[in-house]
């Protein structure tokens, strides 16, 4: 019971502290339409500093009564506070790209330090340094439409916690928390969007819980299975990303060319697309844990086999959507 009071004190923090910054950004943050956005009217921006509030209260509570160990909690504190800084400063003011890479990256090794003096194996510290630069990309290319990032956040924050060790789950549903939290403002009609500091936020966040929990399983094949409620996300920003590559566009730059955009523009509102989104990783939430407890050659299969499913689908809805009408 406690558990559970905590997480809704959690959600309704990360609410507060929400609708508190909505107040501030009306007049300080606002993101205008444009073709290269998918909303039609004025909109605030920036409101993914009331998840970083929360999670960073979820911090200092999980540090009084000793939950985790010290350097690991440091190394999370300091590397989102990088993160969500760089995001917060960019919302004001754009920033170069190659800064924002070059931040996200210091904020990879601080997370990745705070593993390896935590005791955990080298595979943890090599994952963070890759993992945290390409979650928070990752989620910041797909945070076009209303929902869609705090939405995939949570269920894949509940996913992780349904493959993560019994210590490790309350962390994963504190993101969920905080995501429940922020969600009535950005969904089904958005009064403020996440801004580069929430969707920054929620990539490195979900990067620092994605890799404990991928290296507390007993093997490789199994590791794998924590792909599985990132599948809808990392498909669609993989392929997007390199189709842009491939065809000599600057990749670095916002678009609207990703499924989810095209879907928007061919006429789907901002909620069915969400909701499709939402209902796919939810079955990837509830089919990975039943691989668990096979043969590790069959959770790799099945994690391949998953990202080989959502590969295709992305591949058909897309060929589907540039039909002309």
């Amino acid at each position: 019971m406690s558990g559970v009071v905590g997480l809704a004190a959690l959600a309704a923090l990360a609410g507060l502290a929400t609708w508190l910054t909505l107040r501030y950004a009306r007049h300080r943050l606002v993101d205008e339409p444009g073709e290269r956005r998918s909303h039609t009217v004025p909109t605030p921006r920036g409101g993914g500093l009331g998840i970083v509030v929360a999670l960073l209260a979820a911090v200092a509570v999980a540090a009084w009564q000793s939950m985790y160990p010290a350097p690991m909690l440091a190394g999370f504190a300091a590397g989102l506070l990088l993160v969500a800084g760089i995001g917060w400063i960019d919302d004001h003011r754009p920033l170069s790209p190659w800064l924002r890479l070059g931040v996200q990256g210091l904020a990879g090794i601080v997370l990745a330090a705070g593993f390896h003096f935590t005791g955990l194996p080298w595979p943890a510290v090599l994952l963070a340094l890759v993992a945290v630069p390409v979650l928070v990309n990752v989620w910041n290319f797909m945070d076009g439409i209303n929902g869609l990032a705090a939405s995939q956040a949570a269920i894949a924050a509940a996913g992780l916690a349904l493959l993560a060790a019994p210590a490790l789950a309350p962390a994963c549903l504190a993101l969920a928390a905080a995501c429940a939290g922020f969600l009535p403002f950005n969904f089904p009609r958005a009064r403020i969007f996440l801004g580069d500091v929430g969707s920054g936020a929620l990539g490195f966040v979900l990067a620092a819980l994605a890799v404990p929990v991928a290296v507390g399983m007993r093997d490789v094949g199994h590791s794998l299975l924590v792909l599985m409620p990132f599948s809808a996300f990392l498909v669609d920003a993989s392929f997007t990303l390199l189709r842009r590559m491939l065809v000599g566009e600057r990749w670095w730059l916002p678009h609207v060319t990703h499924l989810y955009q095209t879907w928007v523009r061919a006429g789907r509102t901002h909620a069915f697309v969400t909701s499709v989104y939402g209902t796919f990783s939810i079955i990837a939430v509830i089919v990975s844990p039943q691989l668990r407890g096979t043969e590790p050659w069959l959770a790799a299969v099945g994690a391949f086999g998953w990202l080989a499913v959502s590969g295709l689908g992305w591949l058909v809805l897309r060929r589907l959507l540039q039909r002309p009408a």
